[in-house]
C-alpha cells in the first residue's frame, strides 16, 4: 500500500472518508457534501444514532451529486481531547473497511480547539492505517490471492500536504522496524533458529549498523555456562549478536545506551517439557530479540543521533540425551553460579550472560532487556501492559510515560530484598526460580544480580504483549512488534543529542 498527501479533492471517484466529531457534528468537509447533497449525509447520521466517538465508523452508499461510490464517516471524538494516538487509532480502524478497494481518499480537517493540527493528525492517521496494513502470509499458497487486500493508494487529502509528507516519513521509518519485530516473530521455528536470525540480522549492515557474532566456540572461552547450558540439548547451535548503531559519533559520552533481547527461537521447557496444548506459540520466545532488532532497524533507519547498541542471546531450548538437567549448576560469566531448578526458566540464565557481555563490551550507561520471560506476568497484567522493572526512578518514569505516548503500556513491578530471598540456592549462589509466589518478580530479582554499579536498568516482560489472538485498532492479530514504538520514543525523547 502506498500512502500520499495532496490538496483536498472532493472531486474523486474513490471512496471518501470524511471526520466527524462528538455528537455527529460534521466537521468542514463532511459539512460541505452534506449541502452538496442537499442534507442526506447529517440524515443517514441521525437515522443510523451515530454519535462520532474517537474510531467509530459508519459506511454509506454515496448519495447522488458525488461521483464517489462510498462514503466512510469516521468519528474523533472531542478535538479538545485528541492525541497523536488519538490520530494513528483513527487511521487503523478505517483501513479494514478500505482494505478491498483499490484506493481510497481521506480528506482531513482543521479540528476547532484541537492541539493537534491537521498535518500531524493526518501523518498520524496514515501511520495508524499502515501499522493496521500488516499481514504475515509468505507461506499461504491457495487463499492468499482471495483473501489479500486490493489497497494500492491511501491519498490523505489536507491542506499542509508537503509538511504532512515529511511528518509522515519519519513514521513509515518507525513501521519497518515493527513489520521486521513482527516478521521475526510470526516465522516458524524450522525458518528462524540462531543462524538463521543472524543472517536476518546482517542485513542492517547496508544501514550502517555493525554486527559482531559470537559462536559456541567464542562463548565457552568467555565463561558463558548459562546461556551454552540452555542451548546444549538442541542440534542448533546458539549464538550471541550484537548490533551497534554510532550515532552520535561526537558526543562527549561514548557510553551507548543498550537493549538486550531474550531469543529462545523455541522454547519446549528442555527437560521440564512444557504441556504440548499450545506449545506451537514458543516460536515466539524470542520476542525480546525481536524487538531489539527491529528498534535497532528504526534508530539506524531515520539516522537517530545516539549511541546505542543491541545485543540478542539466540539459543533454542530443547530436551534430548545431551539437555541440561533439573538440579544442574552453571557458572555464568560474572563468575555467580545458578542451580537449575525448572530448565523451562531459561530466559533468565541466557539474559544473564547476555547482559553481562554486553556491559563488559561496551560499557552502556543505561540497559534496557526484554523478554518473554514469565507466564505469571500475563497473570499479573493480562494482555494489555507490560511487566516493568527498574533500578532508576528516572527511566522507569521515562518508560512509563513513553508507554502512554505511545499506547505501548508498561506497569512498574516491586524489587526487593524479600523477594531476593526467595531464589538463594543451597549449593550455588542463586537457583532459576523462586516458586509459585510472585513468580515475575523474582525473575526480575535474578536479572538484577547482573546489572554492574552504575548502570542505569530496567527489564520489560514482554509475554502477554508480544503476541495477540485478536485483532486491535493499529495492531492485527499475531505478532504484535510491541516496544519498538515505545523504545523508539524513549531514545528520541530523552537519548538523542
Amino acid at each position: 500500500m502506498r500512502i500520499k498527501f495532496s490538496k483536498a479533492d472532493f472531486s474523486t471517484d474513490h471512496p471518501l472518508v470524511l471526520m466527524v466529531s462528538d455528537g455527529g457534528g460534521l466537521l468542514s468537509a463532511a459539512e460541505a457534501l452534506d449541502k452538496k447533497t442537499n442534507g442526506s449525509i447529517s440524515r443517514v447520521i441521525k437515522n443510523e444514532d451515530f454519535e462520532g466517538t474517537l474510531g467509530e465508523v459508519l459506511v454509506l452508499n454515496a448519495p447522488n451529486g458525488l461521483k464517489s461510490s462510498k462514503i466512510v464517516l469516521v468519528g474523533v471524538g472531542d478535538p479538545k481531547r485528541l492525541q497523536v494516538g488519538s490520530a494513528q487509532l483513527v487511521g487503523g480502524k478505517i483501513y479494514p473497511h478500505l482494505a478491498h478497494q483499490n484506493a481510497a481518499y481521506v480528506i482531513v480537517d482543521s479540528m476547532p480547539g484541537s492541539k493537534l493540527s491537521a498535518t500531524e493528525f493526518s501523518a498520524n492517521l496514515a501511520f495508524g492505517a499502515l501499522l493496521r496494513s500488516y499481514r504475515f502470509d509468505k507461506y499461504r499458497t491457495k487463499e492468499k490471492k482471495k483473501d489479500q487486500p486490493k489497497l494500492k493508494n491511501l491519498i490523505i487529502g489536507v491542506r499542509e500536504f508537503a509538511k504532512a509528507r515529511k511528518i509522515y516519513s519519519s513514521l513509515s521509518k518507525v513501521a519497518n522496524g515493527v513489520f521486521l519485530t513482527r516478521d521475526l516473530v510470526s516465522e516458524p521455528a524450522n525458518i528462524l533458529f540462531p543462524e538463521s536470525f543472524v543472517e536476518r540480522a546482517r542485513e542492517l549492515k547496508k544501514l550502517g549498523i555493525k554486527i559482531q557474532v559470537l559462536g559456541e566456540r567464542e562463548m565457552r572461552k568467555l565463561g558463558m555456562g548459562a546461556l551454552l547450558g540452555v542451548a546444549q540439548g538442541s542440534q542448533r547451535t546458539p549464538r550471541l549478536l550484537s548490533m551497534r548503531w554510532d550515532g552520535a559519533p561526537n558526543s562527549s559520552n561514548k557510553r551507548p545506551i543498550a537493549f538486550i533481547g531474550k531469543g529462545v527461537t523455541f522454547d519446549t521447557g528442555g527437560i521440564s517439557i512444557k504441556p504440548s496444548g499450545g506449545m506451537e506459540d514458543m516460536k515466539w520466545d524470542m520476542g525480546g530479540a525481536g524487538v531489539v532488532t527491529g528498534l535497532m532497524r528504526v534508530l539506524a533507519e531515520r539516522k537517530a543521533k545516539v549511541n546505542a547498541v543491541g545485543v540478542a542471546g539466540l539459543v533454542e531450548n530443547m530436551p534430548s540425551g545431551t539437555a541440561q538437567r533439573p538440579g544442574d549448576v552453571v557458572k555464568t560469566m560474572s563468575g555467580q553460579t545458578i542451580e537449575v531448578i525448572n530448565t523451562d526458566a531459561e530466559g533468565r540464565l541466557v539474559l544473564a550472560d547476555a547482559m553481562w557481555w554486553c556491559q563488559q563490551k561496551f560499557k552502556p550507561h543505561t540497559m534496557i532487556d526484554l523478554a518473554t520471560l514469565t507466564g505469571a506476568i500475563i497473570i499479573s497484567l493480562g494482555h494489555h501492559h507490560a511487566g516493568m522493572f527498574a533500578n532508576d526512578d528516572e527511566l522507569a518514569n521515562r518508560l512509563t510515560k513513553s508507554g502512554e505516548e505511545t499506547g505501548e503500556r508498561v506497569w512498574r513491578m516491586p524489587l526487593g530484598d524479600d523477594y531476593d530471598n526467595q531464589v538463594k540456592s543451597q549449593i550455588a549462589d542463586m537457583k532459576n526460580v523462586g516458586g509459585r509466589d510472585a513468580g515475575s518478580i523474582t525473575a526480575a530479582q535474578i536479572l538484577q544480580r547482573f546489572v554492574q554499579d552504575g548502570v542505569k536498568w530496567a527489564h520489560l516482560d514482554i509475554a502477554g504483549v508480544t503476541w495477540s489472538n485478536t485483532d486491535s485498532p493499529i495492531v492485527p492479530k499475531g505478532g504484535t512488534g510491541f516496544g519498538v514504538r515505545l523504545l523508539d520514543r524513549l531514545v528520541a525523547e530523552h537519548f538523542e543529542e
